[in-house]
């Protein structure tokens, strides 16, 4: 099994079961999975092993992320818990049903200034929480904000960047930051808060232009244009870019400190104010945004050296050794000497040289012969990168580079879809091209869903860079309810990022219909029969007197017509026959209940039952039966709340009441109490 994935199945802490793995990172796998406790997914991200044993490391992470733990804030990723299980550190994480701005940008291109506008402001807020709260970021980049279904995005690990800080050089590797980093970060400087302000600016900036303000083929030389370069206005890419929205990104990517916006409110206040009036100019000026030359640090001298100071512990202070030995270092300080002095020639003749080729090239060529060293740029998008690479007609005018970040794209495979600087414009003989190529369309094969419950297939389509377009209900005996039957396209498709999948999703097996048997004057034993023939089940089945035969059914708890599902119980109401007939009674010995029953020749009793009326109605045909007779059946109107109707017989009778044809409720009356 592979490494990363020996975590999936267990369980942490006895509580977080580990499901799958949902991404990874420098310094950390993230898996989803499920807390037992509260019964809800969430993410659970583990320290990679090679920082989990590092004691010093453990410990700063922990005290840090408990830090982190104490944020609350509707646009930064919640973290629930921060714990250690088997040496194991892992933090967990509330889990995001969402993509990262980056996969979200990568999909629309440039975004619609309000659109960017939206979404910085919450960045802003999220940056704003953190930071009155002593918690720098330090890797804003869109990698790290999430995008939810409803529009809103939540900022994610924060308070992590300074442990992988420590341990990441500027390599290849690190270029995905390295784009977003501020100059202090690339110096290795001291960095505070308004470092995450520069990297929102880059993030805006990338927004609003489709492009990265600085790029390279390295980390380190992006690096280095973050301290020494000024990025192209966003305004001369995209000329509709409001002038207050410029403005304010150029100042969030001041390079120099004291230009930039001091917190995170500062800059939320001039982004609220560009809302509310987008026509509105801040009147920045934006030179005061380019670099100034800083002094350089005076070289430092070295203290003198006292004699004898180098020979102070010496054990020849007085013989011949020590006088061989000094002779021969003076013979080496000489030489020495005369190695540096003609280093030292050499190194002012090839550094006057190449001053003077400098300024040949760059400054006195070109005022002597102004249109000689300038070219124009070729257009070079749509064009393939090996037709451009061996055109000679480029190759005395500039040098083409191929940028590292080759994307997937609707162009074919080695189309260049993105050039720096863009053509037309006028530069130097010898200017580099950097050049974007396609990767071509990114194919997907779509696995295998079936089986699985219909939200977490849904999510990981959507991780997948996929889209469901629809969710169709339908009954299934194999697959249990709420989960994937099928998906159109089947398993097994070649698609490309965004296109649309359907889910099949089961209700679980089809539930058929039955209509009802007459059961009333059948013999139980037949009407068993029935309730099994029909598909039914047998309910409460309970003896009671009646005037019919013994064995014979005289109530069904559902009236005879009407369609049920297969498989419902079916009470039934058996005679035990006549009731005995009792001793003659007199008639001073019945007692009536004011206006509710009286006495007659035969024993028999006659009892008023007050039957409540539905009131939603205007008109019910009521019928009443008595153990399985109709004494009363009328259209009644029911502007009277109560229904009086008279009942007589003799001891227990089960009495059953229909409106407009439907049994709505049964008791059994005792006439004579």
């Amino acid at each position: 099994m592979d490494n990363a994935d020996k975590y999936i199945g267990m369980m942490l802490d006895n509580r977080y079961e580990i499901l799958e793995q949902v991404g990874a990172g420098g310094m950390a796998v993230v898996y989803k999975a499920r807390c037992h406790r509260l019964n809800r997914l969430v993410a659970v991200k583990i320290l990679k092993e090679e920082y989990a044993r590092d004691d010093d490391f453990r410990r700063r992470f922990h005290a840090e992320s408990q830090a982190v733990a104490m944020l609350s804030h509707p646009n930064i990723v919640a973290v629930y818990d921060v714990n250690k299980s088997r040496d194991i550190e892992y933090l967990v994480m509330e889990l995001i049903d969402g993509i990262t701005l980056k996969q979200y940008m990568s999909r629309r291109g440039v975004l619609n200034w309000r659109e960017a506008l939206h979404f910085t402001t919450q960045i802003v807020r999220a940056l704003e929480h953190a930071h009155n709260r002593g918690i720098i970021h330090r890797d804003i980049k869109p990698h790290n904000i999430m995008v939810l279904r409803d529009g809103s995005v939540k900022v994610a690990d924060f308070g992590i960047a300074r442990f992988a800080a420590s341990q990441n050089t500027l390599t290849q590797e690190a270029l995905g930051s390295v784009h977003y980093i501020s100059p202090e970060q690339a110096k290795g400087s001291h960095i505070d808060a308004r470092s995450d302000i520069y990297s929102v600016g880059v993030v805006l900036y990338e927004m609003l232009t489709g492009r990265l303000p600085f790029e390279g083929d390295s980390a380190v030389s992006v690096a280095i244009q973050h301290i020494n370069s000024m990025p192209l206005s966003p305004r001369e890419i995209v000329p509709t870019i409001p002038e207050g929205l410029e403005e304010i990104t150029l100042k969030a990517m001041a390079a120099d400190l004291s230009k930039r916006y001091s917190s995170a409110s500062e800059m939320y206040r001039d982004l609220e104010e560009f809302r509310k009036n987008p026509e509105i100019q801040f009147n920045y000026n934006l030179n005061d945004f380019e670099l100034t030359p800083e002094e350089e640090e005076p070289t430092k001298k070295l203290p003198p050296v006292k004699p004898g100071a180098a020979i102070a512990k010496s054990g020849y202070e007085n013989g011949s050794p020590r006088k061989k030995e000094s002779a021969m270092s003076n013979n080496r300080v000489r030489q020495s000497r005369s190695f540096a002095m003609l280093f030292a020639v050499l190194a002012v003749l090839l550094f006057t040289g190449g001053l003077f080729y400098f300024l040949w090239t760059t400054v006195i060529d070109p005022l002597l012969n102004p249109e000689s060293n300038m070219v124009e740029v070729p257009l070079l998008e749509g064009k393939m990168i090996d037709e451009v690479l061996n055109n000679p007609d480029y190759e005395d005018d500039f040098i083409i580079v191929e940028s590292s970040e080759s994307v997937y794209h609707n162009s074919p495979a080695g189309t260049i879809i993105d050039q720096r600087p863009s053509d037309g414009r006028m530069v130097n003989k010898g200017s580099t091209i950097t050049v974007t190529v396609s990767l071509g369309q990114k194919y997907i094969v779509l696995k295998s869903y079936k089986g699985m419950e219909y939200r977490n297939a849904e999510s990981d389509l959507l991780k997948n860079g996929l889209i469901v377009s629809e969710i169709i209900r339908e009954t299934s005996d194999t697959v249990l309810k709420d989960n994937v039957i099928r998906t159109d396209p089947p398993a097994g498709s070649s698609l490309t990022e965004g296109d649309s999948v359907v889910l099949y999703v089961s209700l679980g097996p089809e539930v058929l219909k039955v209509k009802m048997p007459d059961l009333v004057g059948r013999t139980e034993e037949a009407a068993r029969q029935a309730i099994a023939n029909h598909k039914l089940s047998e309910g409460q089945i309970t003896l009671v007197e009646s005037e019919s035969p013994a064995g014979e059914v005289v109530w069904q708890s559902i009236q005879p017509g009407i369609e049920v599902d297969e498989g419902t119980p079916v009470s039934l109401h058996i005679s035990s026959g006549p009731p005995e007939t009792p001793s003659p009674t007199p008639t001073s010995d019945v007692t009536a209940t004011p206006g509710s029953e009286n006495g007659n020749e035969n024993g028999e009793v006659t009892k008023s039952l007050p039957i409540l009326l539905d009131q939603n109605k205007d008109k019910i045909q009521v019928v009443v039966k008595v153990n399985g007779n109709v004494v009363f059946d009328q259209l009644v109107e029911t502007d009277d709340k109560w229904l009086e109707v008279p009942i007589t017989g003799k001891g227990r009778v089960w009495v059953d009441i229909y409106f407009d044809g439907v049994l709505t409720y049964w008791q059994e009356v005792n006439l004579n109490e």
